[in-house]
C-alpha cells in the first residue's frame, strides 16, 4: 500500500512540473521532460495524455499546448478588435527599421495594416503588397510608390492571392519584408490559415533580403493550415514583452532577432 501511495506521489509530482513548465513558457516539449525528470519519453507521453484527458493541456506531436493550438480564418474585421496596443506598438517599433528610398514589401494582416498606418508622411519609399487596405492606408504618405499585386481577392483578408501575384513578386528584389502571421510554433514555424496565402508569404520571402515578422505573444504555440516558412527563415521578430523567456531562448538559438516592446 505505501508503495503504491509513493508511486501516486511521484506521479503528481511529474504532473506538476509538467503544469509549472507550461504556466511559465507556454508549450513544452516531451525531450526537454524527458531530460528534466529523468524518466523516458514513453512516461512523459503517458502523463501527457493523462493532463489532457482531464483537460489540463493539449498534446501535439512532440510537445504540449495550455489549449488546443489550431488557428481558423477570421475576418479582418475581428482580428483588427484584438490585442490592439500590442499591435499599435509592434507597428510603431517596426517604422525604425524604414529608411529612406527603401523598397519593401507588405504582407497582408491588421498587423502590418498598423504598421502601414504608421509609416511616417515623410518617408520616400516604394512598397510592394498584396493587401488592398495597406494600399489604402499609404494613399496619405505622398512620397510612397505603392505596387499593388493583382490576384484572386480573398474578402476575409483584404488581399489578393494566387499565381498572378505570385508571378509578379518574383519580378522584384526588395530590400525587407514585413508580415505578420496567425501562428507560430517552435516545430512547424510560420503559418497563416489559407494555403495560397502562405504559398504568396513564402514566395516574398525568396523575394526579400531580410524578413521581419510583425507578431503578438498570443500566437506563440499556435498553428494554422498553411506552412509559410521555418523560425530560421526569419530575421527579425518584434513581439510585445508577454513573450515567454523559453521562446525568447528558443528563437535566439535559431539565429532570429527578437525584439520586445
Amino acid at each position: 500500500m505505501g508503495s503504491i501511495i509513493s508511486l501516486i506521489m511521484i506521479i503528481a509530482k511529474r504532473h506538476k512540473h509538467i503544469l509549472d513548465k507550461l504556466e511559465e513558457a507556454g508549450y513544452v516539449s516531451v525531450a526537454a521532460l524527458s531530460r528534466e525528470m529523468y524518466v523516458t519519453m514513453v512516461t512523459v507521453r503517458k502523463d501527457l495524455r493523462i493532463l489532457e484527458e482531464k483537460g489540463l493541456l493539449f498534446r501535439t506531436h512532440g510537445s504540449a499546448t495550455p489549449v488546443a493550438p489550431y488557428v481558423n480564418d477570421k475576418p479582418v474585421t475581428e482580428k483588427r478588435l484584438v490585442q490592439v496596443s500590442q499591435k499599435n506598438a509592434i507597428a510603431k517599433r517596426a517604422t525604425a527599421f524604414l529608411q529612406q528610398d527603401d523598397v519593401i514589401i507588405i504582407g497582408s494582416g491588421t498587423t502590418v495594416l498598423a504598421f502601414a498606418q504608421s509609416i511616417p508622411k515623410t518617408l520616400s519609399i516604394t512598397v510592394l503588397t498584396a493587401a488592398m487596405n495597406v494600399s489604402m492606408a499609404l494613399l496619405d504618405v505622398p512620397e510612397a510608390e505603392v505596387v499593388q499585386l493583382g490576384g484572386v481577392v480573398r474578402k476575409s483578408s483584404s488581399s489578393v492571392v494566387g499565381h498572378f501575384a505570385e508571378n509578379m513578386i518574383k519580378d522584384f528584389a526588395c530590400s525587407k519584408l514585413f508580415i505578420s502571421v496567425d501562428g507560430i510554433d517552435p516545430e512547424f514555424g510560420l503559418t497563416t490559415s489559407n494555403i495560397l496565402e502562405a504559398n504568396l508569404n513564402s514566395i516574398m520571402i525568396a523575394s526579400a533580403q531580410k524578413t521581419i515578422v510583425l507578431a503578438d505573444s498570443s500566437k506563440f504555440g499556435k498553428k494554422s493550415f498553411g506552412k509559410i516558412a521555418n523560425l530560421e527563415d526569419i530575421d527579425t521578430l518584434i513581439v510585445d514583452k508577454n513573450l515567454s523567456a523559453h521562446y525568447i531562448a528558443l528563437l535566439e538559438e535559431k539565429g532570429v532577432k527578437v525584439i520586445l516592446v
